[in-house]
């Protein structure tokens, strides 16, 4: 049931828990009638206009907002208020929308890409993102959560947009803007738990499954008893981006934490809907999924018995970067100590394609089908808010890497097969660091989301006075990006490799169009250099801090990280830590 923005309707709420339920809107009682399914309804409610209001449930005195509310203007214990997404006057009906295939994603937070932490502000900045070459723009969760600011990942009203960045209507702006400038939008959004303030949806419906916990706590309700309801909200709540919102795509969070044994996947109920959507407007409508499953399923088409999906981000291409750039091999990354791990990755999208994985102390994953999948269906990255942010001090890579080492990381990422995210200020090397920051407005809530944070990684070594308190406001604010260093030195000549790999990428074809069979990859463990053959292009890497000296049948340099890389009758040479693209 898709509740519409007008009409006494739009009150209408699923509540099968409550033996009564009373809607107050504008400040007064309308009592509400049940029907056989568990809707309540008010006929006599107010049919149109803006109104604040709530639901009384039983003989309770305190209202509680709806779960599907538009808006939360006070707080997400506070009434609601109704929002019509239609008295919006679109300015995008010329834009056609973008395909994965080929494109660039540009992650951010909104609170910490600007001083301001506003989605106007961000608006302001599209300008220097479609300057970069950014397709897609991704926003970490914008959902309503209790307090003024953290990462967006505790969130419990899923249709609203928070206040703090500007509410809805900011929201609206912010996509106009970004079509304006050439730019998709994806929405990062988040269905597998629901955060720890605020989250009365239990007390309206089983929206949650106790006894059957994720990471983050109890699961939402996919399969159990009333689970057609739960999976109609979140499917309905998808639907209000790319439609009402004309949102381009959404990335599903942490999809392997969706406990869900029905015979119809809610996940290809997503590819569905995408396809719905697509027809329906006539353009592409991206649904990326967060996985650890390495299981390409989820990208083989719905007729094949996938789900039908977009795309999904690869963990194992970060993994593979990460070690060969920093030499790291702690923990997850053990597996990954080198270049043949990378040059696995390169030529098959996966490291754990059903190899014994040492960190899960069993076999994980399975091939992909080559000729199913394009390898711009995997979305990789050298950094992201998750691989950042969940390090103990948010350091970045800019924060321990010399400038041919996150040169190599720019060039490494951008001609990969796959389809590059850059994680905001990534492309000029920015120092600040992006760390974990929360702001619960209860005190209990607060410590113990500090003391679990700093007992977390005392038990990993670290020592607990360098952990950030994520409660404390300086965490929040040392996180924003510091836009001036990107005009400063090393700064801004790597933003300009940036920028020349990205054009490079729309001018050279064959960076983005072969399939995994044709890519090829050698390399030397030894001597720590890797040659990537995408078509017609060449992409060297010399990982070590001598000079190394290749033969290549290349026979121009298209884009060298160093001044002193030279090619002369059939020879290249690089010097430590450098890169050369070459057709």
């Amino acid at each position: 049931m898709t509740l519409p923005v007008t009409g006494s309707e739009r009150f209408d709420i699923w509540a099968p828990e409550p033996e009564s339920v009373t809607l107050l809107a504008a400040g007064r009682k309308y009592p509400m009638t049940r029907r056989n399914d568990g809707w309540w309804t008010a006929a006599e409610a107010p049919a149109e206009g803006e109104v604040d209001y709530g639901y009384l449930l039983n003989d309770e005195t305190i209202p509680l907002p709806d779960p599907r509310s538009r808006r939360q203007p006070e707080g997400v214990h506070s009434l609601s208020r109704t929002y019509d997404p239609a008295a919006h006057e679109w300015q995008d009906g010329g834009w056609k929308g973008r395909e994965l295939q080929g494109a660039v994603i540009y992650e951010l937070h909104l609170g910490t890409f600007t001083p301001e932490g506003t989605l106007d502000a961000a608006a302001q900045r599209l300008d220097y993102l479609s300057g970069l070459g950014v397709d897609f723009v991704e926003l970490l969760p914008v959902n309503a959560f209790n307090g003024t600011h953290n990462w967006g990942y505790d969130g419990v009203l899923w249709y609203a947009v928070h206040e703090g960045y500007g509410g809805p209507a900011a929201y609206q702006r912010f996509v106009d803007a970004a079509h304006a400038a050439g730019m998709g939008v994806i929405q990062d959004v988040v269905y597998n738990h629901l955060g720890p303030s605020g989250n009365y949806l239990p007390r309206f419906g089983p929206y949650v499954t106790s006894g059957k916990g994720n990471t983050w706590g109890d699961s939402v309700n996919l399969d159990g008893p009333d689970s057609d309801q739960v999976r109609a909200y979140i499917l309905q709540n998808a639907a209000m981006w790319l439609r009402d919102y004309h949102v381009d795509g959404l990335r599903l969070d942490a999809v392997h934490a969706l406990k869900d044994e029905r015979a119809l996947p809610i996940l290809e109920e997503f590819g569905a809907l995408a396809a719905a959507v697509s027809a329906e407007t006539g353009r592409a409508a991206t649904m990326i999924a967060e996985s650890d499953l390495n299981n390409p399923r989820l990208l083989y088409p719905r007729e094949l018995n996938g789900y039908g999906l977009t795309g999904q981000w690869s963990d194992d291409f970060h993994h593979a970067a990460h070690v060969n750039l920093t030499g790291e091999t702690t923990g997850y990354y053990s597996d990954f100590a080198s270049l043949a791990a990378l040059a696995k990755v390169l030529r098959g999208g996966f490291f754990h394609d059903g190899s014994y994985s040492s960190f899960r102390g069993r076999h994980h994953g399975r091939p992909i089908n080559s000729n199913v999948v394009h390898p711009s269906a995997l979305v990789v990255c050298t950094q992201n808010h998750d691989q950042i942010g969940n390090r103990a001090v948010g350091d970045r890579l800019s924060q321990s890497l010399s400038y041919g080492q996150l040169a190599l990381a720019a060039v490494l990422s951008l001609t990969s097969p796959f389809t590059p995210m850059l994680f905001m200020g990534e492309e000029y090397g920015a120092t600040t660091p992006w760390q974990f920051f929360t702001s619960h407005p209860e005190p209990e809530l607060g410590k113990a989301t500090a003391e679990g944070r700093i007992k977390e990684f005392e038990r990993m070594g670290w020592d607990p006075a360098v952990v950030p308190d994520p409660q404390d406001p300086a965490t929040f604010t040392r996180s924003k990006l510091n836009w001036d260093e990107a005009a400063e030195g090393h700064h801004a000549r790597l933003l300009e490799l940036y920028r020349s790999l990205t054009a490079l990428r729309k001018s050279l074809p064959d960076l983005v169009d072969p399939g995994f069979e044709e890519t090829l990859v050698e390399f030397s463990e030894e001597d720590r250099w890797l040659r990537l053959e995408r078509g017609a292009v060449h992409v060297v890497f010399n990982f070590s801090s001598g000079d190394c000296r290749l033969n290549t049948e290349a026979e121009t340099i298209r884009l060298a990280t160093d001044g002193a890389v030279r090619l002369e009758s059939g020879k290249l040479e690089l010097p430590g830590q450098s890169a050369a693209i070459l057709t």
